[in-house]
């Protein structure tokens, strides 16, 4: 019989998957079905052997770099952390292919779905607030972050009708709000959250094998749900409405798959931390091995095969980490490190994959109508209004509060020592905080313009991450100097910018694979800047990393020449490409009908926006959600055209960073909080509204 029509689904998008069929039960075919039980064994088998093997070479990773070791060490040491790498890599690949098939997604993860990071925060509140948790509940912590955080990704980005790259980007968005409140819990409450930073990016290292005993057994249970829901996963992957009429229960077997998968997430969790990208690799090489063993392509072979995968791929980093850079080091560098960079490959490969499609399709959000000038005169003088405010708010509130005339005589050199003190110390972080706001939302204005998508941002498309990992490896490397940060952040940011621009070239740039490419290379580079930060100066730690998270604390003036410079010679720039930025926005063939070079005019733009975020990061360090947050509000009050959006994006954005600043200095006073996080969590809710508004479309 015919095999039933597969529906159009984004993972179709992403690569070629073999669905199986669900009626192929015909005596005809037994024997072709026996060849491919016998092919899936094999590869199975084969599987079993190259994690033996990968076993026996990761237990000869130590510091006496031999196999036979003393039992204590053994026993403690080296046993401990293998077990804990299988079991997680098993976890982990298992949950991969969960969730994946349930959003019918190739790129669907713990990691891209939020689910890693939500249970990495609700992990990080519990110790943050001293509540006691019994060791084996602590998975049940992880579980519940985990669950909520998936639950929103997929209901934000619309289940398993997503787009690629809506729902990557949704779970990405997500989980930088979640990092960033984890990172707030983190510095707010050091003392009782001391040892999760290291331990938030996966961790082997074990203190006993207990933890593995205490988790194997769920994991046990977690794997035999999910194998007795695999005829369940089979049929449904022939879309929504086969599977009805096959009498699966749609909801019930995506709520079922959800929980399980999330149980998995937070095991591995619980028991190595955040091991990042191995939900994504194991499935997505699981898949491409069922190009030649068609069938590995169900379920009930799908789940062990990538949690064999899942657990040669841990496995296989850690014992490569540690033989490239050595024990003592790796001791230092969590594995997930190692991963991360490992599914970030992955996720620009995948990316590459993708079939163009015609134009991107753009949600609701980003198509205001028309705005009429007295409104756009209002909404300009209302920005003006409130910049000043900010600027004003700034100066006067702290830690010492002052008053007006107590700026005006700073002004004029007449200030008592106290004031002045305090106004020299407020006034660049005032002045830096609303620079840098405004040239982040001037970028995110005209990456969004680029993509045609209003929810990407240059922190999502690696330009950000570029320019903070260059400025980290000159930190990390040398004497710090404001010449050599500054140089380096361009260099990263560049190089970061032209890696995504290559990897995404294909006869053209299309916006989808823009994205996705950006979004992996964001990962690879913070992945890369956690391992230096991790390996640097201790003493240098907490000061890098809040930088890392945006800060204004200790700005000098000379630091914000540069920005504003940049931001002055842009302005006019962009402002005479206002024509060629709507057209870009419109589609891919209009600009061309109309004579507009569509590549050149992308190049010049993206080179711009680049260059801004490279120079916020010296400014301000690591901010992310102000490109997201500040153009869309611009275009909800002013309309779409780009006159309009520029003057009022830039406005925005210089309030919102500058209020994070003012907020992040002041409610906890005398202690402060990274203006970064600030932003992080108050453009979080914005975004959910955003994708909430966008979901059905």
């Amino acid at each position: 019989m015919p095999k039933p029509a597969v529906s159009s689904t984004p993972l179709t998008n992403t690569a070629q998957w073999s669905e199986p069929s669900a009626l192929d039960s015909k005596p005809s075919e037994s024997d072709h079905r026996s060849r491919f039980v016998t092919k899936a064994a094999l590869v199975l088998c084969g599987l079993v052997l190259l994690l033996a093997f990968t076993s026996l070479w990761h237990l000869t990773q130590g510091t006496s770099g031999a196999l036979l070791v003393s039992s204590d060490l053994f026993l403690g040491s080296r046993l401990p952390r293998l077990a804990a790498g299988g079991a997680v890599g098993i976890a982990l690949g298992a949950a991969g292919v969960l969730m994946q098939s349930l959003s019918r997604n190739a790129l669907a993860s713990p990691d891209t779905l939020g689910v890693t990071a939500g249970a990495y925060l609700a992990v990080t509140a519990v110790a943050a607030f001293g509540i006691t948790v019994p060791i084996w509940a602590t998975g049940g912590v992880a579980f519940i972050g985990g669950l909520g955080a998936g639950a929103l990704v997929l209901g934000l980005a619309g289940g398993s009708g997503s787009s690629t790259t809506r729902l990557v980007l949704a779970g990405s968005a997500l989980a930088m709000a979640c990092q960033a409140a984890t990172s707030t819990l983190l510095i707010l409450f050091q003392e009782e959250t001391k040892g999760l930073l290291a331990w938030g990016s996966g961790s082997l290292s074990q203190l006993s094998i207990n933890a593995f005993l205490h988790s194997a057994p769920i994991t046990l249970i977690a794997l035999t749900l999910a194998l007795l829901l695999a005829r369940n996963l089979d049929i449904l992957a022939l879309g929504d409405d086969s599977a009805s009429a096959l009498g699966i229960p749609v909801r019930k077997t995506r709520i079922a798959g959800l929980l399980i998968a999330t149980m998995l997430t937070a095991t591995a969790l619980t028991l190595a931390g955040p091991i990042g990208f191995v939900g994504l690799g194991a499935p997505v090489l699981t898949r491409l091995m069922s190009r030649w063993v068609p069938a590995l392509n169900r379920h009930l072979l799908l789940i062990p095969t990538s949690g064999l995968i899942g657990a040669i791929l841990v496995i296989l980093a850690d014992a490569v980490l540690r033989a490239l850079i050595g024990p003592e080091g790796a001791l230092a560098v969590p594995t997930g490190v190692a991963t991360t960079i490992l599914g970030a490959i992955i996720l620009v490969l995948m990316a590459r994959r993708l079939r163009d499609s015609g134009p991107t399709k753009q949600p609701p959000s980003i198509r205001f109508g028309a705005r009429s000038r007295s409104r756009f005169a209002l909404a300009l003088t209302l920005c003006i209004a409130l910049l000043a405010g900010t600027i004003i708010a700034g100066l006067l509130l702290g830690s010492t509060c002052l008053l007006t005339g107590d700026v005006a005589l700073w002004m004029q050199g007449e200030a008592p020592p106290q004031i002045a003190f305090a106004l020299d110390e407020r006034a660049p972080r005032v002045i830096a905080a609303i620079t840098a706001g405004a040239a982040l939302a001037l970028a995110g204005t005209l990456t969004q313009a680029i993509s045609r998508n209003p929810l990407a941002e240059p922190s999502l498309l690696g330009i950000t991450g570029g320019a903070g990992l260059g400025a980290v490896i000159v930190t990390t490397s040398a004497s710090a100097s404001l010449f050599g940060m500054l140089v380096g952040a361009i260099i990263g940011a560049f190089a970061a910018f032209v890696l995504v621009y290559v990897l995404a070239w294909r006869r053209g740039i299309n916006a989808d694979r823009f994205i996705l490419v950006g979004i992996g290379v964001s990962y690879g580079t913070i992945a890369l800047t956690t391992f230096l930060l991790l390996r640097s100066n201790p003493w240098d730690t907490p000061k890098i990393f809040t930088w890392l998270s945006g800060t204004t604390y200790g700005r000098m003036w000379e630091q914000l020449i540069p920005l504003t410079i940049a931001l002055l010679i842009a302005l006019p720039v962009i402002f005479a490409q206002r024509r060629d930025l709507d057209l870009v926005a419109l589609d891919e063939d209009t600009p061309r009908l109309l004579g507009v070079g569509l590549e050149r005019s992308r190049l010049l733009i993206l080179t711009v926006a680049a260059i801004l975020a490279a120079l916020s990061v010296i400014a301000v360090g690591v901010v992310g959600f102000v490109g997201l947050v500040a153009p869309h509000a611009a275009r909800a009050l002013v309309g779409a055209r780009h006159d309009r959006v520029i003057p009022v994006a830039l406005m925005l954005g210089a309030v919102l960073v500058g209020v994070a600043d003012l907020i992040g200095r002041t409610v906890i006073a005398p202690a402060q909080l990274p203006a970064g996080l600030i932003v992080a969590l108050l453009g979080a809710p914005y975004f959910v509204w955003l994708l909430w508004r966008s979901r059905s479309h």
